[in-house]
């Protein structure tokens, strides 16, 4: 297909990209070669080299390897960004197993689906979700579980410090269970192991990413060694004037997430970057990391920018050194765009990607025409269309919206255990979105419309029928529907309608409590709304382009009238 896109590439752009035919740990081992003292990781005023945390994966490939864990293996990390989910990763694939990130904010519920779906055997967790993860072993696979407290590759004056005024406020301060192990034993134990060969290769998976899906139902996103590679690859490549060893990253971004997997984690394990790390978002912590550590890449979602223009103490801190910030995950508005150029000097590119493509496939040039509200032009390597929605075989012409559709070397290998749903998005090497856009005549997209339905909160996508799920399962409500609200600050929220069962009582701080004992937390929704009724179609089906929030409109009842009941006790 004619790529109408590469008239707008910046000078030094190349049209594609070559693939080694490696494996992720062996393009690190490379880097590691090349540039073994360069700082690697900065975490909490803490530095690692590429060799020390080659050192470190070598001697985590050891302690699977003394464990018995057998090739192919699924291991899970259940960690925030810090050295412990980097050398683990590579750790891990390194041993010719397959990387499972978990969202350490999930709940047990959803923590026990992801485990049992990809079969892990064996976890990596911080010690504060040790209590729930030894709580999920008899549920599913899992056989061995590995601890490790935050506080373990902090600098050694920082560690009492955290262990008096912290620890026990966090509760990262827990009992091990003896049949379970803590990981400085275990490195220990294993640190005069010879560093085997890498056991990795291209046939077994490097990664399984969850994502969510109309279901609501997590799925594992399968990518190949290729996959992994291919991107940081292109992105590199889109960056004219990035030299190796010389970029700085602000790790913002959580690794478990295929946005700053891809765009830092492994960008880094290929092209010598140094990252900072931080484990939690933290605005007074992110710009402190930014005027001190100088960092020159930001790969971000809208709240993070949304939360830099609006700080009280702005004008303290010197972010002069930001070259390239990219905003995905979310819409990004124009008025954050514009004001976060004004108060920095650096662009703001918007970009488009998913855990199926990880993690990028669009984004707008960094020196040349950037269209406002569009998503960019498809990076080196990678094709894009737009396809009709019922008929994906029919390409649809300029101006014309219909589903995008997109083909490259990211494109992932398949849904784990969902042969069905693959051969309905993976059509003759193209990735169906799901996504409704269009494209204009220099090649730029722009996203029209998300996945039905789906409600994308501080760059996480939230499904509502997941939520209604969870309170379909409360035995004081009839009906639930929910929907995505605009916000300022969050791009969307949801909100819950909801209509009880006759007599029963409730409140919106009882349902609010309720869904964050099943849901993590950016998934409980941010209002609530009772009503007498839900506007239905002829068949039965909940039509919630009907509900409207500035108004009860027809059936709807006040929510203290549904409550008075319960706020009289």
């Amino acid at each position: 297909m004619e790529r109408i896109w590469l008239q707008h590439y910046d000078p030094g752009v190349p049209e594609d990209v070559d693939i080694p035919e490696k494996t992720l740990p062996e393009m690190f081992k490379n880097t590691v070669a090349r540039f073994p003292d360069h700082p690697h990781l900065k975490f909490m005023r803490n530095t690692f080299t590429y060799r020390q945390v080659s050192a470190l994966a070598d001697n985590f490939a050891a302690v699977l390897a003394g464990l018995g864990l057998p090739k192919g293996s699924r291991v899970a990390l259940n960690l925030p960004n810090s050295p412990q989910f980097v050398f683990c990763y590579l750790g891990a694939m390194q041993a010719g197993c397959t990387v499972v990130p978990c969202n350490p904010i999930y709940t047990e519920r959803e923590m026990e689906h992801q485990l049992n779906d990809c079969e892990a055997e064996l976890i990596v967790t911080l010690s504060r979700f040790y209590p729930q993860i030894r709580r999920l072993k008899q549920k599913t696979r899992l056989r061995t579980i590995i601890s490790t407290n935050i506080k373990e590759y902090f600098p050694w004056w920082m560690k009492p410090l955290y262990t008096l005024f912290m620890e026990k406020k966090n509760g990262d301060r827990v009992n091990i269970e003896a049949d379970d192990y803590r990981l400085p034993e275990l490195m220990k134990k294993c640190s005069n192991v010879s560093a085997a060969p890498i056991k990795a290769d291209l046939a077994v998976p490097a990664c399984i990413m969850y994502t969510g899906g109309t279901t609501g139902l997590a799925k594992g996103v399968v990518l190949t060694h290729r996959n992994l590679v291919a991107n940081p690859i292109a992105i590199f490549s889109w960056m004219p004037d990035a030299k190796e060893g010389q970029e700085i990253g602000l790790a913002l971004l959580p690794f478990f997430h295929v946005f700053g997997l891809g765009t830092l984690l492994n960008l880094s394990l290929i092209f010598c970057g140094t990252l900072l790390l931080i484990p939690q978002f933290d605005v007074k912590m992110m710009l402190g990391n930014i005027h001190r550590n100088r960092p020159t890449l930001f790969p971000g979602v809208p709240t993070m920018y949304v939360a830099i223009i609006n700080h009280q103490n702005l004008k303290k801190y010197d972010l002069s050194s930001l070259r390239v910030c990219i905003s995905g995950g979310a819409p990004l508005p124009l008025e954050v765009q514009k004001k976060f150029q004004e108060l920095t000097g650096c662009r703001l590119l918007e970009g488009y990607g998913l855990s199926e493509a990880p993690p990028v496939t669009h984004i707008n040039p960094i020196y040349g025409e950037g269209k406002s509200g569009t998503i960019g032009i498809p990076i080196p390597g990678t094709l894009a269309k737009i396809v009709a929605m019922n008929d994906p075989t029919r390409d649809l012409g300029i101006g014309e919206i219909g589903q995008l559709a997109v083909k490259g070397p990211q494109v992932m290998k398949g849904y784990l255990n969902r042969p069905e749903e693959t051969a309905a998005v993976l059509q003759d090497g193209w990735f169906l979105t799901g996504d409704i856009a269009t494209m204009d005549q220099d090649g730029y997209f722009t996203i029209v419309d998300r996945q039905k339905e789906m409600i994308i909160s501080g760059g996480y996508n939230i499904y509502p029928r997941e939520i209604e799920e969870v309170l379909y399962a409360h035995d004081k409500i009839l009906e639930a529907a929910v929907v995505g609200r605009p916000d300022r600050y969050r791009g969307e929220i949801a909100k819950a309608y909801l209509v009880l069962k006759e007599g029963a009582t409730l409140t919106e701080t009882e349902v609010l409590d309720y869904c964050k004992e099943q849901l993590a937390i950016y998934k409980v929704p941010q209002q609530v709304e009772f009503r007498t009724e839900l506007p239905k179609s002829l068949i039965g089906k909940v039509m919630k382009r009907l509900l409207d929030d500035n108004r009860p409109g027809e059936g709807a009842a006040p929510a203290e009238e549904q409550m008075k009941g319960k706020e009289a006790e």
